[in-house]
Formats: C-alpha cells, structure tokens, sequence
C-alpha cells in the first residue's frame, strides 16, 4: 500500500511542479514558452483552469503525504520479531516439561 502511494506521491509532485511554473508570474516564469493558451482553456486564458488545478493538485497532495504517513506508520509499529515462526526455524524442538524438583539437603 505505501509503495503506490509512493509512486502516485512522486506523480503528484511533478504535476503540481508543472501546473506551477506554467502559470504567469511577475517574472512571467515558463507561462510566456506555452504559446496561446487562450483558446484551449477559454475566454479568460490559463488563469481560472490553472488555479483550479493548482488547488486540486495541491489538496491532493495534501491528502496523500497524510495517507502515506499514517499507513507508514502503521507498517513500523510491528516487530520484526512479531514475524518470526518459531518452528520454521527450530522444526523438532523438544516440548518443555516439567523436571523434577532437585532434593532438598539439611
């Protein structure tokens, strides 16, 4: 479970790193490389869509680094001792029984 939330972690990372930097800035970033976007994303250009997935994509990856922490969590609380079979280690272990008490000397 924590390895696919791994890899949908290291997705989410690179999307909103992307969605990001393509959005314009004071400094304009990589918004001014995209070419016209206007007409694929609508009337109002880039702004709304790329908000609304920076928000998305963000909230997502909120929920996840939660997900992937709780169930990591979970995965150390156990022993490795906890996952040890005794008789797959010692097969014909001797059965304990109870010895004789040794004589007691005055």
């Amino acid at each position: 479970m924590t390895t696919t939330l791994l890899v949908i972690q290291f997705v989410l990372t690179i999307l909103v790193t992307i969605v990001i930097l393509l959005q314009k800035s004071s400094s304009i970033g990589l918004g001014a490389y995209s070419g016209s976007n206007e007409s694929m994303f609508g009337s109002k250009g880039p702004t709304n869509f790329l908000q609304k997935a920076t928000y998305t994509l963000g909230l997502l990856f909120v929920l996840n680094t939660l997900a992937l922490g709780y169930f990591y969590n979970q995965e150390t609380s156990k022993s490795a001792i906890d996952k040890i079979n005794i008789e797959s280690i010692v097969p014909n272990a001797p059965q304990q029984t109870n010895a004789p008490a040794a004589p007691v000397q005055n």
